[in-house]
């Protein structure tokens, strides 16, 4: 029993030489091997510029002029002078309302002024009788003055005649609808036969299509630089907004502020911004969607670098800072806008500061890396 035990306690010991000799092995391999190589990677050192980016804003073509047609007066449509879509000029006739009854009223209302004028006239040669008469003597003062009574009452009623013949002729007038504007107008939302209200039957619509304009939507952080824009001269010539159409194209003509709205949405804490634009061969409608490009050009030169050289942890941004020995730190920065290939570091990095911008995947916070 005791031989056994020597036997087990000579194969621990003999287990422990062998493991402390493999031990010192690799000890003395990793010595002779020297610290890690350094990484391969690419770098760029930070620097300011001039920065012109694109933003991009969803827009709505909208016309400057645009009238809705309806009747002042009620009844049947007896005709429609235009065609749906047609080109019309102001004062074109449009529609006409079923005149009769308007007719009859004017001439009604006209004979009655005339029947006026003559109880006027009439009363006025009584007034000078009886003034002469007066000055004689021969007839009592209160005569004339019932006389001149008269007279006033007469000029009274003439006047209301006219007033009432004044509202028979524009109802009359009124019957046959004319065009407000010279532009295009469009589908009609009456037949002819149509019974029609004053006021709030829609008949159609008359619009201007050229110049026209796109309305969009800006933050509200965004509007001194929108003002400083629209006070610009040169603000067309640069071709600050460019419109994209539905298919990709650019519609080529160059567009200007117009206006800036006058109060901000407090539910979103945007503002309308209209831009117009030469419309001649009518490529833009009105209620089109579009993508409003606008050069966004920095008053001050900013820190770029190369997009690709910033990696994303948790939502945090961060690159490679080549320090002191060219060991690799890694450090959080802030991003501005995204440009072609390069985004602008609002935080985080100074000018002149190297960085990794190839092989940052290779890269551990510590690491030596050469370039």
């Amino acid at each position: 029993m005791k031989t056994i035990n020597h036997v087990k306690l000579g194969i621990v010991i003999l287990g422990s030489i062998s493991l402390a000799a493999c031990g010192n092995g690799n000890k003395a391999a990793q010595q002779q091997a020297g610290p890690p190589a350094a990484t391969p990677v690419s770098v760029y050192k930070v620097a300011a510029m001039p920065v012109t980016t694109v933003d991009s804003y969803p827009g709505v073509v909208v016309a400057l002029n645009e009238v809705e047609i309806r009747a002042q007066v009620g009844g049947f449509i007896t005709a429609i002078y235009v065609r749906d879509g047609q080109k019309v000029m102001k004062g074109q006739k449009l529609y006409e309302i079923d005149r009769t009854k308007y007719l009859a009223a004017y001439n009604s209302a006209k004979a009655n002024v005339q029947m006026a004028q003559a109880n006027r006239d009439k009363a006025k040669k009584d007034a000078e009788r009886y003034k002469n008469l007066a000055a004689q003597d021969a007839i009592a003062k209160q005569r004339v003055d019932y006389a001149l009574t008269d007279l006033a009452n007469a000029e009274s009623q003439v006047a209301a005649a006219k007033a009432t013949l004044s509202a028979a002729n524009n109802d009359l007038q009124n019957a046959l609808i004319v065009s407000p504007l010279t532009g295009t107008i469009g589908i009609s939302q009456v037949k002819p036969g149509a019974l029609v209200a004053p006021s709030s039957t829609l008949l159609n619509t008359v619009s201007t299509g050229n110049p026209i304009a796109v309305d969009i939507t800006v933050n509200q952080g965004d509007i001194p630089h929108f003002l400083k824009m629209k006070n610009n001269p040169q603000a067309v010539k640069d071709s600050l907004f460019t419109v994209q159409l539905q298919d990709g194209t650019l519609y080529k003509r160059q567009g200007k502020i117009i206006t800036i709205d006058r109060a901000v949405d407090p539910a979103t804490g945007t503002i309308r911004v209209r831009i117009g634009y030469p419309n001649e061969d009518g490529r833009l409608i009105a209620g089109m969607t579009v993508n409003m490009k606008v050069l966004n050009k920095s008053t001050e030169n900013e820190l770029v670098i190369p997009y690709k050289a910033v990696t994303e942890q948790l939502g945090a941004f961060n690159v490679y800072v080549v320090a002191d020995s060219n060991k690799a730190e890694q450090r959080i920065i802030q991003l501005g806008k995204q440009f072609d290939k390069s985004v602008v570091v609002k935080d985080g990095l100074k000018a002149g500061e190297l960085i990794v911008s190839e092989g940052a995947q290779n890269v551990r916070p510590g690491a030596v890396v050469k370039f």
